[in-house]
């Protein structure tokens, strides 16, 4: 049987767990690793996320198909350096905004590209990070199709299916739209809850205290700085709206208390309550 090679350009909690999704459902892929930083590496080699190192574009550009699970500058600057590849060639990005990754593909190999969001992550992070079943029903959007070759499309659907996921198709500024309120807006309030605690309570308070709906509130700010920095460089507009947007509420809730208008915020707070029902 033949082999399809896999590279993975970032070899982390995406990649890897991606990695460890397909291996478990088919003995068909060989996977080959691309990372800067020599510790994941060795890490993904001796996970078995990999079976091979590679160190240049050069050498990963042969493969059948390609996935970047690297920051979206990394992304963007990677999709410039790629040349001459096969017709048959499927790079899948998973970078968490599409639109300016959507609109910086050289149009020499547009067709190669499927711009893609997994709706799934942890806050934690490198080859050690990766799972078995991150994917798992969970909802991927894929963003632009119509401008991916017909071949990349059913290659990218077929993986996603594959490892348990569902498929969302929009365009890549609504998908950012979208993702500024669902994703990074939380982000930067989980961000935000971490840093007024720690400004006003010393850390034996917290660890007496801090019940779990504190912890679940503020575990994604355990993310990666690097990466959401990133992210919101690169979904500015949208994030900005997004905050400005719970601002709103937010100062209806203050007003509500500091006037004593308990019915209202109750009311308020039913509202509120909808959202699981639609989840």
């Amino acid at each position: 049987m033949d082999m399809t090679n896999v590279g993975i350009i970032g070899l982390g909690l995406m990649g890897g767990s991606l990695s460890i999704a397909l291996q478990e459902r088919s003995n068909a892929y060989r996977f080959i690793g691309l990372d800067h930083n020599e510790t994941h590496q060795q890490q993904a080699l001796e996970l078995g996320l990999v079976q091979e190192i590679v160190h240049t574009l050069e050498e990963i550009s042969k493969c059948d198909i390609i996935i970047l699970t690297i920051p979206v500058d990394g992304i963007i600057a990677i999709s410039q350096q790629l040349h001459n590849l096969d017709e048959k060639c499927t790079v899948i990005d998973l970078g968490s905004t599409k639109a300016k990754i959507s609109a910086s593909i050289p149009e020499s190999i547009r067709t190669n590209f499927v711009t893609a969001h997994p709706m799934t992550g942890t806050e934690k992070f490198g080859p050690k990070a990766a799972i078995p079943k991150l994917y798992e029903n969970k909802v991927v959007v894929l963003c632009d199709l119509e401008k991916s070759g017909t071949h990349q499309q059913e290659v990218a659907k077929k993986i996603f299916t594959e490892i348990g996921m569902k498929l969302v198709f929009m365009g890549a500024e609504e998908h950012d739209r979208h993702a500024a309120f669902i994703s990074h807006m939380p982000h930067a309030l989980s961000y935000s809850l971490a840093n007024s605690v720690m400004r006003q309570e010393d850390a034996s308070s917290i660890v007496a205290l801090a019940g779990g709906g504190f912890r679940d509130m503020s575990r994604i700010a355990k993310s990666s700085p690097h990466m959401w920095e990133d992210i919101f460089r690169q979904n500015r507009a949208n994030l900005i709206e997004a905050i400005e947007s719970f601002e709103v509420e937010l100062k209806k809730c203050r007003k509500m208390v500091e006037n004593d208008e308990w019915e209202a915020l109750n009311h308020w707070m039913g509202e509120a309550n909808t959202l699981h029902d639609i989840l």
